[in-house]
């Protein structure tokens, strides 16, 4: 009988949660991510490797030298470095920790450069704070579940470690929003971007990886994929738990860096910025101090509609991503702070050349509150190169404001919400109340401002005239003198109190 994905991927999770629990206490939880994540990975690729000696043995009827050879691996674990040796360590667990991670690293330059290192706030060594006796119940209790390929699909794997990444954000509300983007939302934009199999996809600000992976899976996970995957991200520890997260969902070949990408991107061609077909990203709302001066004077052209200040980065992450689309192909879906629609000055003016460029196909404002630790109201902007013929000249400004699911902590958006949006995107056609789609002369008119409410068209209020309103307040003052007797009267009776 197969199982449920869902539910397994549920019960790995909590699995998992618990390691979380084990280090409660000694460590904060702001640095459970740092520990978890790393020792989840180690134990991953240790039964990986116990899986293709055991499928290489098979194969070879037994020859245990041929089982070792590095072909047989997807990573090359060096003697004394696997999860089996540091689970034999009697003291100093944690010197036993780090040196297997180093180890594992070294051995494969070229895939995990850098994914156990990074987590740079991780002390594994730090008696006072984790002692062997706590390390050794760490490790015994990740020792209980087998995370190998055949215990669990990538995708099962993927969800489960998704689950974790979402409770870290949940726990970690100060930096949240830039480590963790709902995964509606992800679906939402690479609905819209519909990369195709075979095309090349970049997130200039890929956080732990959820949108690469969302474009993976919308590919179906073709081979096609392989070696057209790309991500930069700025925090050191963050861009490792994005590659773990792209290897954890069963990815086999893709570039994810780390660096600053406004300052110096990682990704060029002969003196000038690469270009790919699709171009997607939920960059930190807002950002200061990023670096407008060096922008300025951009030595890859990024500046061409203009140099924003320097404290507000919104409109360097917008020309920096349609500087990286390609030419002829070329897609981008950003969400950014809705301000960006109508805030004057300097961007006003890149705003004019945003709208005369006639790469802006759709603009959808979203609900407030569906991003982590920001009340900012958000949008997508959808940018095309290669626009239909009937597009051509126009953009559809949606306004799905009104799309979403209420929730006690944070409004939502479901499966059923993001279709919704998507259909409206894909009719391209008005929708009273919800779509307008406007022509650039339009625009011109409204001195370029693309705040929906200026361009939607709204239904007439019914007017209820007033000797009616009071009619129906007196009703109900009526009725509710009427229930308080009532409920006097019942008061009394049960004996609760007097007349």
């Amino acid at each position: 009988m197969p199982t449920n994905e869902e539910t397994t991927s549920q019960k790995l999770f909590a699995h998992l949660f618990e390691a979380c629990n084990i280090l409660r206490g000694p460590i904060n939880q702001d640095e459970f991510k740092s520990y978890v994540t790393p020792i989840l990975f180690f134990k991953r690729i240790s039964d990986v490797y116990d899986e293709e000696i055991k499928d290489a043995l098979e194969r070879s009827g037994g020859d245990e030298e041929y089982a070792s050879f590095p072909e047989n691996h997807s990573f090359d674990i060096p003697e004394g470095c696997h999860w089996q040796n540091v689970r034999e360590a009697s003291e100093n667990v944690g010197v036993a920790i780090v040196r297997a991670m180093n180890g594992i690293e070294r051995a494969n330059p070229d895939t995990l450069s850098g994914v156990f290192s990074s987590f740079d706030d991780a002390n594994w060594t730090d008696k006072t704070k984790l002692s062997d006796e706590r390390l050794k119940n760490l490790i015994e209790h990740m020792s209980k579940i087998k995370v190998g390929n055949t215990n669990y699909s990538a995708d099962v794997m993927g969800d489960s470690y998704e689950f974790l990444i979402k409770k870290f954000a949940d726990m970690s509300k100060k930096n949240a929003g830039e480590f963790y983007t709902p995964r509606s939302i992800v679906k939402l934009l690479i609905m819209l971007m519909d990369p195709k199999i075979g095309e090349t996809v970049y997130d200039p600000a890929c956080g732990t990886g959820g949108m690469l992976i969302e474009a993976i899976s919308y590919m179906k996970g073709d081979k096609l994929t392989y070696g057209r995957i790309y991500g930069q991200e700025k925090n050191l520890s963050t861009s490792a738990i994005a590659r773990m997260n792209l290897f954890l969902h069963g990815t086999k070949d893709f570039t994810v860096t780390q660096g600053d990408t406004l300052r110096s991107p990682n990704y060029h061609e002969g003196g000038k910025l690469k270009t790919f077909d699709c171009v997607v990203a939920n960059p930190p709302f807002s950002l200061k101090s990023w670096g407008a001066e060096q922008f300025s004077s951009d030595i890859y052209g990024r500046n061409m509609w203009g140099s924003p200040s320097d404290s507000n980065a919104d409109y360097a992450w917008l020309q920096h991503m349609v500087k990286s689309m390609n030419q002829k192909t070329g897609r981008c879906a950003v969400v950014l702070p809705q301000g960006v629609l109508f805030r004057g000055g300097k961007e006003g003016e890149m705003r004019k050349q945003l709208v005369e460029s006639d790469k802006l196909e759709c603009v959808i404002t979203l609900v407030g509150g569906v991003f982590y630790s920001t009340g900012v109201s958000a949008c997508i902007l959808l940018l095309n190169n290669n626009k239909k013929s009937e597009h051509k000249g126009r953009i559809s400004m949606i306004d799905a404001s009104n799309i979403y699911t209420p929730q006690r902590a944070q409004n939502i958006m479901t499966e059923d919400d993001i279709n919704k949006v998507y259909k409206l995107y894909a009719d391209y056609e008005n929708v009273m109340d919800k779509v307008k789609v406007i022509t650039i002369p339009d625009a011109r008119k409204k001195d370029y401002n693309l705040a929906i409410n200026n361009y939607l068209e709204k239904k007439a209020q019914e007017i209820v005239p007033p000797a009616e309103v009071r009619r129906q307040y007196f009703e109900a003052f009526d009725e509710m003198l009427e229930t308080e007797k009532k409920m006097r009267n019942l008061l009394i009776e049960g004996g609760y109190g007097n007349e």
